[in-house]
């Protein structure tokens, strides 16, 4: 997905990028009627800021995440497809 993983702990980028992934396992675990378990108010401080200093990061944001569920959701179809082909006799 060439994500910019550059970012100290603490820094915008990191806050950025562990709100895209938080997203993205938002979506997978939706999609796969998965229940959560949110323990993450460490890192609420850091979005929070992020989110308040630009109105758009959210939707930026999701837009990432979507497209990083969707990745992580095609290779597992696909990879329950190969193994559905593969025990076929």
């Amino acid at each position: 997905m060439d994500r910019d993983h550059s970012g100290a702990f603490g820094s915008k980028l990191y806050a950025n990028e562990e709100l895209v992934a938080e997203l993205a396992a938002a979506f997978v675990c939706a999609t796969l009627s998965i229940s959560p378990t949110v323990r993450h108010a460490d890192y609420l401080g850091s979005w929070l800021k992020v989110l308040r200093e630009d109105s758009r990061a959210i939707f930026r944001a999701a837009s990432k995440a979507s497209k990083a569920a969707d990745f992580l959701l095609a290779f597992g179809a696909s990879a329950s497809n190969a193994a559905e082909v593969e025990s076929t006799p």
